[in-house]
């Protein structure tokens, strides 16, 4: 396919980019068929942009690489790639006498044979989930205990590190928002090439990514905004001359520019250029021209501007050519191993250092190594580099970020010791932290912890905004309902009120005036008939033992950088403390919950619920929110069911079913940068109850959603209990928009108002009906005026006393944080109901 553009049309993008003007995606696609005189031009700009960006950064004149070694611990794949020689099948290790995959013994031998060499990096390299294709990668797996290549990968990857220190970069390519948070504490960065979206070589036949299924361009895209999500230093790029049409190229570096902007976490960008190989179907497809090479290097440069690190692999051009390369805004050769070939282009010797530190410098640069994770990420620390690699990182770095000259890495240990902080002199569970930074209203690192808030609004906007009209009113008929169609519906309730189909659902769910009385009067009855007159609450204590978290969800403002003025985290025995304070007050549960603390031990989870239960054993622990048990499972290496079970062998009595704010992820996306997918919170509450760990639900309203969210967030809800039966109660959040960042930021709403809030109440008793006996009102957010009104429309529980409840008063609350039994009963007397206490599980005390 040909898109060639005019003569014409490259100079006038030309022209514009020796402006400096921004480029759009037709002048980018212009400019990458530049010729002649024209991408001299366009190099020239292309460089004095690069050479911008590295001023910037502190390191003018200079151009890195990293000293590594390729590490192929799987040649098998599951995917069918037209130009791919790494590839292999079985067979062909058997005929080789090879097993599938490295052995450990190998891949350590490989890591220190280089780190003897003065190499610093470790490059994982390895095929798609060969396991889902190849029965005998399975049995490989199976033999030596581990349940996926991912699970060999991470534990290969902590042997490397406690072994000879070298940093593993890992690229086992397409991997969910789950398996990259699990291997983050392994390593400082990742990398998977995008190589392009185009959907046309994805779904032709005969094409070069049709057939393998890890090249959806949707799904590659999918990668880099997780790792995004989860503050992942990553390295992607493109692969130029696969059959891709100029436009589809510049496409694919528009691509990576918006997901450098939303989360900055793309590291460097590789511009690699197509070599046709033997043996493969695209054998006699032609080589990337050296002047098409250029011009891509030169748009990508500019497309992505002086901050973006751009790299060129100086094996897959003559040595000569690398002065080209450099002149088209190149500023990273990327890693160079005096060791082992490159398993991927095993055709293309690396160059020697000498040789192109030699070309390096007669082009007016200094060449210096990196590590894997480049400068700005070493300086930035947390969150971009989990805890318990620091250390390795900074044995190696200097405090620029780059390669300490000369140095040899050495193993150092990856987990902390067995007895915890406590055996090295560390008697509390956290670090003291400084109390600087903080400003009047927002955390001191406001501006990038939530990612780009440009591109947040954009996603916000996107939103499929059903309440732009208001919900529109019932009995006036706007938008073609009518007062007929808002009585069929409750009718439909009154018939069967679990099983309401999404129209009715919604109808009822955005009804106004009358019709909205009518459907708390039938919430109120359904209460009623369910669970009685009785108000029900639970005599407990909240204990937030930390509020350091780097997550990045944009309605928080509980979170804080370890930096900030009120930053805190409570020691063990101050969490002890605190539940026996609550004991003898009459409490019977504390609910602990708490940021994500990038220095949280590995056995933090199950030594609090530890400390509660051996001060206070008759108290039940309602502990950690799906988020915090996924981050504990990253940090332990557990399954999320051996996670829960270890957490209830220590004790853990029930699990808050916090942390789901919106199950859609197009709403979480843009409330939060790094929270857990929606697959993912329904994984964690869905095994809490398999293996006999209740949990309640809840759902935050109120900011950039809509009622058609809500109605499908209870229909998931209901999906999962007729399966589990594990939910003990529903929880409606209203959204506290006070100090909310996102509202700060001009994205969400002021809250939900008060038909929001008797709409939601009186629906989740409806839709939930038969299925979760009990609806939670909040006091804290809602104040006793609100608690009544949500008890007169299907709600019959009125939470906790709390004794202290920091989430909601740092998000703004205005209704306290404490509520004596006495004030919880009073609620009740207003409305003339019998307030009584109950436990965790709803046994009446």
């Amino acid at each position: 396919m040909s898109d060639q553009p005019t003569p014409q049309q490259v100079r006038r993008a030309l022209a514009r980019a020796e402006r400096g003007a921004a480029l759009d995606v037709v002048e980018a696609a212009a400019l990458l068929a530049a010729s002649g005189n024209d991408l001299d031009r366009l190099t020239v700009v292309a460089a004095r942009v690069r050479d911008a960006g590295l001023d910037a950064a502190g390191r003018p004149g200079v151009v890195t690489y990293s000293p590594k070694v390729f590490i192929p611990v799987t040649k098998l794949c599951r995917d069918r790639c037209h130009y791919c020689t790494f590839v292999e099948t079985p067979g062909q290790a058997v005929r080789d006498g090879r097993a599938p995959y490295l052995s450990p013994d190998e891949i350590l031998a490989i890591a220190a044979e280089g780190a003897e060499l003065g190499c610093l990096e470790a490059l994982f390299t390895l095929g798609d989930r060969p396991e889902d294709r190849w029965p005998e990668a399975q049995a490989w797996l199976d033999e030596q205990g581990y349940d996926s290549t991912l699970a060999y990968v991470r534990a290969m990857a902590v042997r490397v590190l406690e072994e000879t220190g070298l940093l593993p970069h890992l690229n086992p390519g397409v991997m969910s928002w789950e398996e990259m948070n699990r291997l983050k504490p392994v390593t400082p960065s990742m990398g998977m090439m995008l190589e392009t979206t185009s959907r046309r070589l994805f779904e032709t036949k005969g094409e070069a990514h049709h057939g393998s299924p890890d090249k959806d361009p949707g799904v590659r895209l999918r990668v880099l905004e997780d790792a995004g999500r989860l503050s992942i230093p990553f390295t992607t790029g493109l692969l130029v001359g696969i059959g891709e049409t100029l436009t589809e190229r510049a496409e694919t570096i528009f691509a990576l520019r918006a997901t450098m902007k939303a989360y900055g976490a793309v590291q460097e960008v590789i511009v690699q250029n197509f070599r046709a190989k033997p043996d493969t179907a695209m054998r006699h497809a032609d080589d990337l021209g050296l002047d098409e090479y250029r011009a891509a290097i030169a748009v990508t440069r500019l497309v992505l501007g002086p901050k973006a690190r751009v790299q060129a692999p100086p094996n897959l051009v003559d040595l000569a050519e690398c002065r080209a390369l450099l002149e088209a805004g190149v500023d990273d050769w990327g890693g160079v191993s005096p060791l082992t070939p490159d398993h991927v282009n095993p055709e293309r010797p690396w160059p020697s250092l000498d040789r192109l530190r030699d070309i390096t410098a007669q082009c007016g640069f200094d060449l210096q190594a990196r590590l894997t994770v480049h400068p700005e990420y070493v300086r930035a620390g947390e969150p971009w580099l989990d805890p318990r690699i620091s250390a390795h990182v900074a044995a190696l770095a200097t405090d620029e970020g780059l390669a300490k000259p000369g140095v040899r890495p050495s193993g150092l240990p990856w987990q902390e010791p067995d007895g915890g902080f406590a055996s090295i002199g560390r008697t509390d569970l956290f670090a003291a932290v400084d109390t600087e930074g903080r400003t009047e209203d927002r955390r001191s690192d406001f501006a990038n912890v939530y990612g780009d808030w440009d591109s947040v609004k954009e996603a916000a906007e996107g939103l499929d905004t059903l309440a732009d009209a208001r919900y529109s009113t019932i009995e006036s008929g706007v938008g073609g309902r009518t007062e007929t169609v808002g009585m069929d519906a409750l009718r439909a309730a009154e018939r069967d009120p679990g099983n309401l189909s999404d129209e009715h659902a919604l109808t009822l769910m955005t009804a106004e005036g009358a019709l909205l009385e009518q459907v708390c009067r039938l919430a109120d009855d359904l209460r009623r008939e369910t669970v009685g007159d009785e108000v029900t609450y639970v005599v407990n204590r909240n204990i937030n033992f930390t509020n350091v978290c780097y997550v990045g969800c944009r309605f928080c403002a509980f979170a804080q950088r370890r930096s900030d003025a009120d930053a805190y985290s409570l020691s063990m025995d101050e969490v002890a403390d605190r539940a026996q304070e609550a004991w003898d007050l009459g409490a019977t549960e504390v609910c602990m919950q708490g940021g994500i603390d990038p220095e949280l031990p590995a056995s933090a989870y199950f030594d609090l619920v530890t400390a509660v239960k051996q001060r206070v054993p008759g108290m039940h622990v309602h502990a950690f929110s799906p988020m915090e048990v996924v981050n504990g499972t990253a940090r332990t290496g557990l399954s999320i069911e051996d996670f829960l079970i270890k957490a209830r062998e220590a004790g853990l009595g029930s699990l808050p079913g916090t942390a789901a704010e919106i199950l859609d992820d197009e709403v979480r996306w843009v409330l939060t940068k790094g929270k857990l997918p929606t697959r993912t919170w329904i994984e964690v509450v869905s095994t809490a109850h398999r293996v006999g760990i209740p949990t309640t639900s809840t759902m935050m309203y109120g900011h950039v959603d809509n009622p058609r969210h809500w109605v499908n967030h209870l229909r998931v809800l209901s999906r999962i209990q007729d399966e589990t039966h594990g939910f003990t109660e529903f929880v409606p959040l209203p959204f506290v928009h006070t100090s909310a960042p996102i509202y700060l930021a001009g994205v969400a709403r002021p809250g939900p108002t008060l038909r929001d809030n008797l709409a939601v109440h009186a629906m989740a008793r409806i839709l939930l009906h038969g299925r979760i006996p009990n609806i939670q009102t909040s006091w804290v957010k809602l104040g006793v005026d609100g608690t009544r009104a949500m008890l007169r429309a299907g709600a019959n529980d009125v939470g906790g006393t709390l004794m202290e409840e920091t989430i909601s008063r740092m998000a703004g609350s205005e209704h306290g944080s404490a509520k004596t039994v006495e004030e919880l009963v009073d609620i009740g007397a207003g409305i003339g109901r019998p307030v009584v206490e109950r436990t965790t599980t709803y046994a009446r005390r």
